[in-house]
């Protein structure tokens, strides 16, 4: 028996998943982001390392199995045992630093590293043309044209802003929520929020914390579904930040639209997923909606509830 495994690395979790044949889900786990950009290279590739050791250990089919250790690179399979043939990384950050990782691993079969834009595109096209919007910590857009070549759009990182990302939410949101206060806002729940979320009382506390603190981008990411749920409890400045960050990606989705899929129309459309926890929750899916009404978005929206590892699983299995 052959094993495949797949990882969706990106900037809050590395998931890994060790197939059977057929397709079957042998073994999974999860360690903590690595996206370079954020992490660091040597600490990014120390993640995925570890993530990959533990995966196979995690396996008796594979870790009981008699092969020898090597430093590094998991279990190499001794002769005659069922041996890892491939392994695919969809990995968030410098696609050029992941193929030199690639290039580095042994005792995982073939290597192949795609952006971590692919499995959520196979998720909502299935391999056709079409395209995908997505945000987690940071956001996307990346489509298949007609003609079937694949086009990425936005996932600047969190330095440049990326649009309707957790990110982006979190940090317009602390914005506001540090002029609440400091007194030169109407004080709202967002405040109260903010101060919730740091355990910090005043804006001196909380503005010293997130400019000093070493998790500082973590926690402005993670503050997002606090401003989501605000949004969707009528707060009116946690919805004015989901209106301007949507907004701004709207603008992406407008380019990719009118460059690859100029032919299309409301009543013939393509297929436009929507990915991401936060963005298929109410406030940001009615946002999302009301900007395909208001540009015209030749694309029919829909959500994709399968998480990017389910289109990593996929995608191994189309491998030849």
């Amino acid at each position: 028996m052959n094993f495949r495994i797949g990882v969706d690395g990106g900037g809050t979790k590395t998931e890994c998943i060790l197939l059977a044949e057929h397709g079957a889900v042998a073994a999974r786990r999860t360690a903590p982001g690595c996206n370079p950009s954020l992490e660091g290279p040597e600490r990014a590739r120390t993640v995925l390392v570890e993530a990959l050791q533990a995966l196979v250990a995690s396996a008796p089919q594979i870790s009981n199995m008699g092969g020898t250790p090597v430093e590094g690179t998991g279990t190499r399979p001794a002769a005659g045992f069922p041996t890892v043939d491939r392994l695919l990384l969809c990995m968030a950050g410098s696609e050029s630093f992941w193929r030199e990782t690639a290039a580095a691993l042994v005792g995982y079969g073939r290597v192949a590293t795609m952006p971590d834009s692919m499995p959520v595109l196979e998720l909502a096209t299935g391999g056709g043309p079409g395209l995908v919007v997505h945000a987690g910590t940071g956001s996307f857009v990346t489509a298949r044209a007609p003609d079937g070549s694949v086009h990425y759009a936005g996932g600047l990182g969190w330095r440049f802003g990326d649009p309707a990302s957790g990110y982006d939410l979190g940090r317009r949101a602390i914005a506001l929520a540090l002029l609440e206060l400091q007194g030169w806002a109407p004080r709202t729940a967002l405040a109260d929020q903010l101060s919730d979320h740091t355990g910090l009382a005043d804006y001196a506390a909380n503005s010293r914390w997130f400019y000093g603190g070493g998790d500082a981008n973590a926690m402005i990411a993670a503050f997002a579904p606090r401003v989501v749920e605000l949004a969707g409890q009528d707060c009116a400045p946690a919805q004015r930040v989901i209106a301007e960050s949507f907004t701004d990606l709207s603008a992406l989705v407008n380019a990719v639209c009118s460059r690859l899929f100029p032919d299309a129309t409301l009543e013939a459309p393509v297929p436009c997923g929507v990915s991401g926890a936060l963005l298929n929750r109410p406030p940001c899916w009615s946002a999302l909606r009301a900007l395909a009404t208001a540009h015209a978005w030749p694309v029919q929206l829909r959500p994709v509830s399968d998480p990017p590892i389910e289109g990593i699983r996929r995608l191994l299995q189309k491998m030849a």
